[in-house]
């Protein structure tokens, strides 16, 4: 393997489907950048709810997704070990056919960042009393 191979980094990201009319995508295939560049991944969503709650997960091989952090319209929270290299903005609009999203940017990636990012939102749930 060539030296400057094993600085290579590879960052999967996979779609999550919410049910009814919330849709979370992110693009497929794989993201390969350089340790020490800064990587962008995108999350595209769609919901009803006007105050929509957003999650950044991280899966390491042969382990669980851990939360990484959370952006909602009234706040946001990173896990203690995302607090310094990882930030992702909510982008909301008014118009209906205009995308939100919540890409997450790593800044001075590590070869430890090689893993797969879930994007997620936070079901809606409607209740029908009457």
């Amino acid at each position: 393997m060539e030296p400057w191979l094993s600085n290579l980094l590879i960052l999967a990201a996979f779609c999550y489907e919410c049910r009814g009319e919330d849709s979370v995508t992110q693009p497929p295939g794989d993201v390969i950048a350089t340790e020490g560049e800064q990587v962008t991944l995108d999350c595209q969503f769609d919901t009803v709810d006007t105050n929509p709650y957003l999650f950044w997960y991280k899966q390491e091989a042969n382990d669980f997704p851990k939360y990484m952090l959370r952006r909602a319209t009234f706040g946001s929270d990173n896990a203690i070990e995302f607090q310094r290299r990882f930030d992702a903005h909510l982008n909301l609009t008014t118009f209906k056919s205009a995308s939100k999203s919540v890409p997450l940017t790593i800044q001075r990636l590590q070869l430890s960042d090689s893993a797969v990012y879930y994007c997620a939102l936070k079901p809606t749930v409607t209740t029908g009393y009457t």
